[in-house]
């Protein structure tokens, strides 16, 4: 049997990779790049965040559609093309920003000048951005039997971390010798460089001569598994999911439960994170420490979220379990993972007043730890969540229902992220006046998001659990 699925698996880790650089490029650069030159608040940097996050949302609800009416190869094709274009785009903000002063544009609705352009290149991103998940999951659902795509969801959506991973050691190291505007330009570049490989590898794999017979039939198992045991039958790959029909689903909201919850917890960790640093321990991003800090921070998420993964496949393998019961039986232990972050902020605070240097570095990592083991619970969860799609969906709505809990992590992710910009902004501001949990100022405003974050997946776990107690296919 021959095992090309994999290397299409590898194709989508490359492409969410280059995703998340891309989005990382500003989170690595705004604190001390791009905001000692436009004068930038927190609340400016949560505006832009939580924008990018609400168009990402909108986007996703369109962009299963899309998928699935385009088809995966041309769809992810504009995908790419798309936010890498964006990604590239930011370079201009410095020369539009000095543009628009010069004819007298400054600020509106309170949102100074180089905000609103900054705005423009994420939204575009994020357009761009919006396709990558649906097409991911559609072409793992093509290429995979139900029991082996949690695995290989965790492999792709690792890129995720591994592009987070390469992001301290590169990005900053650019922007420091070759400017800000270069790191946008490089790493946008990359998207460019996939694109050539996807047109020259991907088929769907009835279609492929690089799939055998062999691992076709091993790819199309479940087809076979479901007409033996006398469940329904695939709905044909032509039939679509109208949007009244999906919100009419208690699967759906499941989905939507369990993306709105938790995905803003990895986007604050993802946005905020070198900017926490930074304020907590003075370790900027483009300093040994801060680059040390940050890379062993999603080492440790990208390797523990590929063991997790495995747990459903043995649930089902070892234990007897059906897919969605094994995913679930996983998912709670993953839950259990970003409970660590409720240590994050008292290990901060006390290795912040250390005097001595490296004493402060190894609490600084262990904060590095927590965070990365709360990190590593959200991507096991995160791919178990995409798996369950594929799980009691047909494959032909996969893209439309892929797009829906998309849009649902995006609006969680928007709220997170400028609640977490005003509450920075304002906690600074009060000072000793504001306090929560015995700590005070912008300490007491991170504690506030780190108590959110621990406890999200445990309350999105009983939303999941009680609207969809027991595996249901659903029929169209």
């Amino acid at each position: 049997m021959s095992n090309f699925r994999w290397a299409i698996c590898a194709l989508l880790f490359f492409a969410t990779t280059v995703n998340y650089l891309d989005r990382q490029v500003l989170s690595l650069t705004w604190k001390d790049f791009i905001s000692p030159e436009f004068n930038w608040t927190d609340n400016d940097y949560g505006t832009i965040t939580a924008v990018f996050s609400i168009i990402y949302a909108l986007c996703n609800l369109f962009a299963g559609k899309f998928i699935d009416k385009l088809g995966t190869k041309k769809g992810y094709l504009w995908a790419i093309f798309i936010w890498s274009l964006g990604a590239c785009l930011h370079a201009a903000c410095g020369v539009g920003t000095s543009a628009l002063k010069a004819a007298g544009f400054v600020a509106m609705m309170g949102i100074t000048a180089s905000v609103w352009l900054f705005l423009a290149c994420r939204a575009v991103l994020a357009l761009g951005e919006a396709g990558n998940f649906p097409a991911a999951i559609k072409v793992t659902a093509e290429y995979f039997p139900k029991k082996d795509r949690a695995f290989a969801t965790s492999i792709f959506n690792s890129g995720s971390s591994v592009g987070a991973l390469a992001a301290p050691l590169t990005i900053p190291i650019i922007a420091k010798f070759w400017g800000w505007e270069m790191a946008f330009i490089v790493i946008g570049a990359l998207g460019f460089v996939w694109m050539g490989f996807w047109i020259w590898l991907y088929k769907k794999p009835a279609e492929n001569p690089r799939v055998t017979a062999e691992e076709l039939k091993y790819i199309e198992s479940d087809d076979a598994t479901d007409g033996a045991s006398g469940g329904p039958a695939p709905s044909p790959e032509e039939k679509k999911i109208s949007y009244g029909k999906a919100f009419s689903l208690r699967q759906t909201w499941s989905l939507v439960f369990g993306r709105f919850l938790t995905d803003g917890v990895w986007w604050f960790f993802l946005f905020w994170t070198p900017g926490y640093f930074s304020d907590q321990f003075g370790y900027k991003s483009d300093t040994l420490a801060g680059m040390a800090l940050i890379f062993s921070l999603y080492a440790i998420v990208t390797f523990v979220s590929i063991g997790l993964c495995k747990i459903p496949t043995y649930m089902v393998d070892k234990r007897g379990m059906n897919a969605y019961e094994g995913r679930m039986v996983a998912m709670f232990i993953f839950a259990c993972f970003p409970l660590l972050a409720l240590g994050a902020q008292p290990l901060g605070v006390f290795g912040s007043s250390l005097a001595v240097n490296a004493q402060k570095f190894l609490a600084a990592m262990g904060v590095a730890i927590l965070i990365g083991l709360a990190c590593a619970g959200h991507q096991a969860w995160s791919a178990n969540v995409y798996s369950v799609v594929g799980d009691m969906f047909p494959k032909s709505t996969i893209g439309t229902l892929t797009g829906i809990a998309q849009f649902a992590a995006g609006c969680g992710s928007f709220m997170v992220n400028k609640c977490a910009g005003k509450l920075f902004t304002y906690a600074a501001e009060q000072g000793d006046a504001f306090a929560f949990c015995g700590y005070t100022g912008k300490p007491a405003g991170y504690m506030i998001l780190f108590s959110y974050c621990a406890v999200a997946y445990i309350v999105g776990w009983c939303f999941m659990k009680g609207l969809v107690p027991h595996y249901k296919k659903v029929e169209l």
